[in-house]
């Protein structure tokens, strides 16, 4: 079985973009979109300036992220090494989007459902090869079985000095440029000029702590670039990291606080149960609302692939619900203690692995280095247990909590958040994204709500023993603003 791969031969490209033209031709590409472009980077000033071509499309990976996150098998690998889609069963979820490092992926405006270069599998399977490779009039495009050792693309990878893209996402691409432009492959080494057509558009943003500083890449600047591509996980993303969160803490600190308790009761109060099940019921209709092919949602769990942690996140929610609903209906029927803890233990649980599954899910999106940070399953389960506090306050619920237990909450949610922003991040994509929270566009929700609202006015609060009600309402705040900048500004970062 062959290993079909590309190579993009910088040495004689010359920028026509008749692989472009021929791709949108062949596949009926909308308007707007791309699944091969072409990036052009300048060095150096006249007279000594110099302008090389980069083609940029799917790297099919051997280890694919968006293969791995997609949760209904729509995008999946052939034998031959092809990455295809099938878009009847795509669902519009959009985390191949986020899980690709290269940002080969886009969402079909015709179509509400994800596409990308495919290597003209119809032409493969007939014996041609891909359109783009036909119509290049200087064959800088080559494509052929990296297995074959005579085949063309073997030996310009054997004979040549290549270079692989982000090598380190360890997603083995086989996809490899010959006098490839590094600046090309790592776009903070180019920010865009403030001359061509997509350079200023409200999806692009100006980007300098980006740039590295070897001369050299001080010198790079994109000339020319496809239109940027905005966040695909909006606020409503963002909204159902905060009302899990709530849903989860509503279950875990009654079930917590009662199996502390020295003895029995009705500590379980049917109020938040019943408010868990609400903001459950919330969750679930921003997950589904959040689809582009929302009447497809119940693919998920009709056609699962196990690997995404969508899937598993949509069977933890959907295992979760029906035992909180249980859970209620015995604190309701006045049940003896050992009945409620031997049914509360695992709903327990269950509340804890859909607090932090999102976690899990954000990780498998390799192309946002943010997200790769190990403490943020940590941190969505303290705004669980926060955010069920919280709410347990305001309500009034008749849940036993520690006399310090929002203070407590306070502090760790405190020390999370330095332990996130004062250290310098591992990447330069996730410190980045770091700059844009603390000093860009989202500084205001950052220093206003987390800081300012979200963490010092409770301290405030409740060091001087103030009204409990106003410190729940900030921790709240805490929670929701740092979820929106946390979804939201490494989805600014560009990934090609």
């Amino acid at each position: 079985m062959p290993r079909f791969g590309f190579a993009i031969d910088n040495r004689v490209c010359i920028g026509c973009h008749a692989c472009t033209v021929a791709c949108k031709s062949e596949h009926e590409v909308p308007l707007g979109v791309n699944r091969t472009w072409v990036k052009y980077i300048e060095k150096g000033a006249f007279p000594n300036a110099r302008r090389s071509f980069s083609v940029q499309r799917c790297n099919h990976c051997a280890d694919a992220p968006c293969v791995e996150i997609c949760p209904v098998t729509s995008l999946y690998r052939r034998p031959d090494g092809i990455v295809d889609f099938d878009n009847d069963r795509c669902i519009g979820c959009t985390a191949c989007m986020q899980a690709c490092p290269y940002d080969a992926l886009y969402l079909d405006p015709a179509t509400s459902t994800a596409a990308k270069c495919n290597y003209c599998t119809h032409r493969v399977d007939a014996g041609y090869e891909p359109a783009c490779v036909v119509v290049c009039p200087v064959e800088a495009i080559v494509s052929g079985d990296l297995d074959d050792p005579d085949s063309r693309i073997a030996l310009l990878d054997r004979q040549q000095r290549v270079q692989y893209p982000k090598v380190e996402k360890g997603t083995d691409p086989k996809l490899f440029y010959v006098g490839g432009e590094t600046a090309a492959m790592n776009p903070g080494l180019a920010g865009p000029r403030e001359n061509y057509l997509w350079s200023g558009t409200p999806t692009s943003v100006s980007l300098p702590q980006m740039r590295k500083a070897a001369d050299e890449a001080e010198r790079a600047r994109r000339v020319y670039d496809q239109k940027p591509k905005p966040g695909t996980w909006g606020w409503m993303v963002s909204a159902y990291v905060s009302t899990k969160a709530v849903a989860t803490g509503l279950v875990l600190v009654p079930i917590l606080a009662y199996a502390a308790a020295e003895t029995g009761g009705a500590a379980l109060p049917t109020g938040a149960m019943l408010l868990a099940l609400l903001f459950l019921g919330i969750t679930g209709g921003l997950l589904v609302g959040d689809l582009k092919q929302p009447r497809r949602f119940l693919y998920v769990l009709l056609r699962p692939q196990w690997k995404s942690w969508l899937v598993r996140g949509a069977y933890l929610i959907t295992a979760f619900a029906p035992l909180v609903l249980l859970t209620w209906l015995l604190g309701s029927a006045g049940a003896g203690r050992g009945w409620q803890l031997a049914l509360g233990v695992p709903t327990a649980l269950l509340a804890g692995g859909v607090a932090v599954y999102t976690a899990f899910l954000f990780a498998q999106a390799k192309g946002r280095d943010y997200w790769q940070n190990p403490l943020l399953g940590v941190g969505m389960l303290a705004d669980a247990l926060v955010a069920g506090a919280a709410v347990v306050q305001l309500c009034g619920l008749t849940v036993a909590l520690p006399d310090n237990a929002l203070l407590t909450g306070a502090i760790v949610l405190a020390v999370l958040t330095a332990l996130e922003f004062i250290p310098r991040h591992q990447t330069e994509n996730a410190h980045v994204a770091a700059g844009l929270i603390l000093r860009g566009p989202f500084a205001g929700w950052f220093w206003g709500g987390v800081v300012a609202v979200g963490l010092v006015l409770p301290l405030v609060v409740l060091l001087a023993g103030g009204p409990v009600v106003l410190a729940a309402i900030g921790l709240l705040v805490h929670i929701v603003a740092k979820n929106h900048v946390v979804v939201q500004a490494p989805q600014r970062v560009p990934l090609s």
